[in-house]
């Protein structure tokens, strides 16, 4: 169900698949690097790869493989255009950057002075407003966009105000802007509005003339231009199945159709710290100011990791990249560069693998760090007990999108916790452990870094919280924790078993073993909550074969899972009291109990769901 919620976000940001785990070489060449991405098109079927490999002296490795085309049998070439997802985001910090520097925006400019034709909601407007830098860091408190702005493909409503007008109820602040970071696609929109406000030309128009132009990025559009159809790679998603071209409504966002040999030229604009061809188009202060995160409480205690103004750090081994990844249906992105080593890359799938696109990342990385020295980290922090009361387990509590946080309070808890002087963060339910060295009793080091990745500070509405990169996390009681995970285990046991069983005194029952009455209510609601719930997820799964059509829309599926949810609620009440009832009633005691207790874990469930919206949810809304 956590993948489930999580597709919904379509310009998701792909995370790197260790290339050692896959048995990958580490490649000392470029013709090795060549031959082991060939390799992984052709073990995970990847219809094409862009790659564009840069360094301070200029290009080194700019092509790409493969077809652009499957069914037409078009070969991809440093030309072809991919669609790079939310990187696009960089040039929405560009332009605002570039206005700083002429003293017609700032960072701090609150949002309602500027634009207050902008629907948004800030319960802590007076005294804590949402301004640029918000936008710009992801720090509004806003939800993620919702579905109906991510099926919304059409290439109208063509003005950037017409869309942002078309759904703004996910411009509402969740907590006091600038206390927590949680990415959406929501606040570059508003930003990019700002700048086209401020410059009176339309923002598309501007990033064009101020950036695209300049930096020769000749074919480089957010739009389905003539260009893009005659270059355009066919995306492919569900096993190389084509998609049809997304008009994706809130263009600054991720819309952006680009070359490889387009993007060898934006990783030489930050290389170069802002100059092209002896002009320089951006200060290297302004680029340093993108790449800082500064607006959360972390950042203000001297976390050196996190999301900056799009534009975020990346740990690959003992090195922090600079980076933004991107993604749309069909197509993957990442863009990045270490700019003390002089070196940086894209590399854009026309495909919707995930692992195929991290093992190229990884290669990549590990043929750029070849020769770099890693940085020697040392533990010298001696520990006190004001160290040791960072342990302890935390749920996160700035959830991208806020209809996930049910899932995220219990599924995503991380455990601090000291081994030999070292705190280790860990997911509770198994993934990758992380390593910290203390430098304080609230700000901690990466063990392969260096850098303060993780910071213990106080929130202005839940208190003490951890920052681990963007994550934030409260502390929360071991009996909370296990409560939920060990309800949660009890309800599947409970669906699971009341599924089975059913075959078997259903029989029963036709064959007349089974009185009606008392005997056979007690087992008929805890076994239609079941089936309710399972339809439900049955009906999210069938929805995501193309979830903004499915989903984010009235359909048999959104509409089937919203009255599903409904159902489960209903049945589990009627369960319980049925439950109650009867309980003094002649049946098989073992029968009863079973149906008790499966009636009311799916009472204290769906008391959890509709506490958290998930009951009548309406995924078109």
């Amino acid at each position: 169900m956590r993948k489930l919620m999580l597709v919904l976000m379509a310009l998701l940001l792909a995370g790197p698949v260790p290339a050692e785990e896959e048995g990958l070489p580490d490649p000392t060449t470029l013709e090795e690097l060549q031959a082991a991405i060939v390799e992984i098109m052709e073990d995970d079927d990847l219809p094409a790869v862009g790659i564009a490999l840069v360094d301070i002296d200029g290009p080194v490795w700019i092509d790409a493989l493969g077809k652009s085309d499957l069914e037409e049998d078009v070969d991809a070439n440093a030309d072809s255009m991919f669609r790079i997802g939310s990187t696009s985001k960089m040039f929405v910090a560009l332009a605002v950057l570039k206005l700083v520097e002429e003293g017609r925006l700032s960072l701090d400019d609150k949002l309602a002075d500027l634009a207050p034709e902008i629907a948004f909601e800030n319960p802590w407007e007076d005294s804590d407003p949402v301004r640029i830098v918000h936008l710009l860091e992801h720090t509004t408190g806003w939800d993620d966009i919702h579905l109906p702005e991510y099926g919304h493909n059409d290439p109208k409503p063509a003005s950037l105000k017409e869309g942002l007008d078309f759904h703004p109820h996910s411009r509402v602040s969740r907590w006091k802007p600038g206390s927590r970071m949680s990415y959406c696609n929501s606040g570059p929109p508003v930003a990019a509005y700002v700048v086209q406000k401020v410059t009176g030309i339309e923002f598309e128009r501007y990033v064009k003339e101020a950036y695209f132009e300049p930096m020769g990025m000749a074919t480089t559009t957010y739009r389905l231009s003539d260009d893009v159809v005659a270059k355009g790679v066919t995306a492919y998603a569900n096993g190389n199945e084509p998609q049809d071209y997304w008009h994706i409504i809130m263009r600054p966002s991720g819309a952006i159709n680009a070359s490889p040999r387009d993007m060898a030229k934006m990783a030489a604009l930050f290389l170069n710290r802002g100059v092209v061809d002896d002009r320089q188009l951006l200060s290297p202060s302004s680029l340093d100011r993108m790449e800082t995160t500064g607006s959360t409480p972390a950042a203000k205690a001297g976390q050196q990791v996190g999301y900056g103004l799009h534009n975020y750090s990346s740990v690959h081994e003992h090195w922090v990249y600079r980076a933004h990844d991107g993604g749309v249906n069909g197509g993957l992105t990442e863009f990045a560069y270490l700019p003390e080593a002089g070196v940086g890359h894209a590399v854009m799938i026309n495909s919707d693998n995930f692992i195929a696109f991290g093992k190229i990342s990884d290669l990549v990385r590990n043929f750029e760090t070849r020769d770099l020295e890693p940085a020697d980290v040392k533990n010298t922090t001696e520990l006190t007990n004001g160290h040791l009361s960072i342990e302890g387990l935390y749920h996160p509590i700035n959830s991208r999108q806020q209809i996930a946080y049910f899932l995220d309070r219990a599924l995503g808890v991380q455990a601090l916790a000291f081994e030999d002087n070292v705190l280790v963060r860990k997911p509770l339910l198994g993934g990758e452990p992380t390593s910290y060295y203390a430098v304080t009793a609230d700000t901690y080091r990466h063990d392969k870094t260096g850098l303060i990745s993780l910071t213990r500070v106080v929130d202005p509405l839940v208190g003490t919280v951890v920052h681990a990169g963007t994550l934030v996390m409260r502390p929360v009681s071991p009996l909370v924790v296990y409560g939920q995970l060990g309800i949660a285990a009890l309800w599947a046991i409970m669906i699971v078993s009341s599924l089975i069983y059913a075959v078997v005194w259903g029989i029963r029952k036709w064959r007349g073993k089974i009185p009606g009455g008392a005997t056979t209510r007690v087992r008929v609601w805890p076994l239609l909550a079941s089936l309710s719930i399972v339809l439900f997820v049955l009906l999210f799964i069938q929805g995501m074969a193309d979830p903004f059509s499915s989903l984010g829309k009235p359909t048999v599926y959104s509409v089937g899972a919203m009255l599903s949810s409904i159902a489960f609620a209903i049945f589990a009440v009627l369960g319980a009291r049925t439950a109650v009832q009867e309980r003094h009633k002649q049946m098989n005691r073992v029968n009863y109990w079973h149906s008790a207790v499966a009636s009311f874990t799916h009472c204290i469930v769906a008391l959890y769901f509709l506490w958290f919206g998930i009951i009548g949810v309406v995924t078109w809304a």
